[in-house]
């Protein structure tokens, strides 16, 4: 029998909320499974990922098969990682310092996400107040210079004493 771990749709409609399960391949989506092992809420912010670690490595070992979502499910919490080191022969204190750097890595890259975020809002808000007073500094500068130049034109028709008296006042 080819088993899957892979996803069965609960919740409401609209509302979905996700049973990781390890169900035989050929059963429907939401058909008979095996055993559950675990949650996924996709509509938390940041989604909630709640898995029995030791059940989907179990799962694994014996050969079943994680659809590609589950597969990325696993890897955000590090059993896929933990697996492998298994797979590998290492022993227990080899993978629990392998996890540790894991997490630190993993909550390195997150808080660099944030000042990522937070840089770009503080640079995105001063560009947009850099443009707002270039523009209205562009547009003093077009007033100021057309008032130059209508002072300076001189008057077609009108003898040259008109002109140097129009442009005295």
């Amino acid at each position: 029998m080819a088993v899957k771990l892979r996803l069965r749709r609960m919740g409401k409609k609209k509302q979905p909320i996700y049973k990781i399960v390890a169900a035989d391949a050929r059963s429907p989506r939401d058909g008979r499974f095996l055993e559950a092992i675990g949650l996924y809420n996709p509509l938390t912010k940041p989604h909630t990922i709640d898995i029995k670690e030791e059940r989907a490595i179990y799962w694994l070992e014996n050969g079943a098969q994680p659809t590609h979502t589950v597969k990325s499910l696993l890897r955000q919490k590090g059993i896929t990682l933990k697996h492998n080191l298994k797979k590998r022969g290492l022993a227990e204190e080899q993978i629990d310092t392998e996890m540790e750097k894991w997490q630190k890595l993993k909550e390195a890259s997150k808080s660099k996400e944030g000042k990522k975020e937070k840089k770009s809002r503080k640079a995105k808000a001063k560009e947009e107040a850099t443009e707002t007073v270039e523009a209205s500094d562009e547009s003093s500068k077009t007033q100021e210079d057309a008032g130059v130049e209508s002072s300076a034109t001189e008057v077609k028709g009108a003898t040259s004493e008109e002109n140097d008296s129009a442009k005295e006042e």
